[in-house]
């Protein structure tokens, strides 16, 4: 579990290094914000098509394997991206990426989890892997952000920080093959011979389960809130004209809410019911990005900017740490735990491709606090949308309730 939680907190740290170091990255590649936002779209697209054919991979292969292949392929490739290529030779990285972690990667390290832990603290299961990837991301960002500033925030200083996180990566894809069970038939250790096989009727089972497109909408919401999230650093420095070593900061500082967001909600969520914990978080969360979007751009309001980013951050993780525990409380049958997640993720991670793109040319067109507010208000709408999703699956959770109440 540990190795899940360092490789999942990891390998996605080479694409979204704009998180912390948007407008460096930009200068040292002489992009403009579209430009950038392009460049995530373009991952967020190939990984949308991956996610479907990746979950009928990971229920077919070993978990071990998929995971070494992924880390090795994109902690590889992160050296050249260190270099600071070419705009094209960057966008074909990006769709590179988006296959191997989409594909390979994401709905294997999602089956491993499943299998980890029974079904009643499936909430607790996933509660951990967030929050072991949240530290373990955001140690590593906190340490290189030092090295970053004290090398004097230079090209030449975040390209030090791209080579570092590639090198950790394929450290953490060794130490995969070596530590990881492959996986046999319900998650227990077995040879490739007796693991079930998943078919079409499988997949065409998935597609049929409302519960899975419902599940898909949440994620959807909690991503779109996500990727607002990613905003917070170059907004600090735009509009309340903060330097990038101080907007940075804020960027880590939000980070470390990941580790304990998804740790409580998950014991929240075994407490409580997932559904009804996952319902409250999006209601809160669509208030907080309301707030912003009607914020005016005064310092004085800085203080209050943070701690409602700080509140958005925490219901966003927490989200996060349980939305895929909903496969379990919705009845999703074990055996097709890769299909069911990778075709929420296709669905619910579009904002993948949506949202950077929307945010680089809104921003670009409407530059200032104007852009922001825009993006926050399509935020909060987004999030009211994943509030009716989880009513409905919280409805179905009582019904199925009542059912084996009345016939056990």
């Amino acid at each position: 579990m540990v190795i899940l939680c360092v490789s999942g907190g990891t390998i996605f740290n080479v694409v979204y290094v704009f998180e912390v170091y948007y407008l460096p990255l930009q200068q040292a590649m002489e992009l403009s914000k579209s430009q950038v936002g392009m460049l995530l779209g373009v991952f967020g697209a190939f990984s949308m098509l991956s996610y479907g054919p990746g979950g009928w991979l990971a229920d077919r292969c070993s978990s071990r394997k998929l995971i070494t292949i992924a880390m090795l392929f994109t902690g590889g490739t992160g050296f050249l991206y260190a270099g600071f290529p070419g705009y094209k030779v960057a966008l074909a990285l990006h769709a590179l990426w988006g296959i191997c972690i989409s594909l390979v990667f994401w709905n294997a390290m999602i089956k491993a989890t499943r299998n980890w832990a029974p079904s009643e603290q499936q909430g607790r299961a996933f509660g951990f892997l967030e929050a072991g990837r949240g530290v373990s991301g955001t140690i590593g960002a906190t340490i290189l952000l030092g090295v970053f500033t004290w090398l004097g925030s230079t090209r030449m200083a975040l390209a030090t920080v791209i080579a570092s996180w590639s090198t950790i990566i394929v450290l953490c894809g060794v130490a995969a093959w070596f530590v990881l069970q492959d996986d046999g038939p319900a998650g227990e250790a077995g040879s490739e011979k007796e693991k079930p096989k998943v078919g079409w009727r499988e997949v065409k089972l998935v597609l049929k389960m409302p519960a899975v497109w419902l599940i898909a909408i949440v994620i959807i919401a909690a991503n779109s809130g996500f990727w607002a999230t990613y905003l917070f650093t170059p907004y600090a420095s735009e509009v309340f004209l903060l330097s990038v070593a101080m907007g940075g900061l804020l960027g880590v500082a939000r980070n470390w809410i990941n580790p304990l967001a998804p740790f409580i909600s998950g014991f929240a969520a075994d407490r409580f019911g997932i559904s009804r914990t996952t319902t409250v978080l999006l209601f809160v969360m669509m208030i907080c990005f309301a707030l912003f979007a009607v914020t005016p751009g005064n310092f004085s309001l800085l203080p209050l900017v943070v701690a409602n980013g700080a509140l958005a951050a925490l219901c966003i993780y927490a989200l996060r740490g349980i939305y895929f525990a909903l496969l379990d409380e919705q009845g999703v049958p074990t055996a097709v735990t890769g299909t069911a997640a990778g075709v929420a993720s296709v669905i619910g991670f579009t904002p993948d491709i949506y949202m950077p793109v929307l945010s680089g040319a809104i921003l670009d067109n409407y530059p200032g606090l104007t852009g922001y507010r825009i993006l926050f208000a399509g935020a909060s709408i987004i999030a009211g949308i994943g509030v009716v999703a989880g009513w409905v699956l919280m409805r179905n959770t009582a019904r199925q309730v009542v059912r084996d109440t009345m016939f056990p």
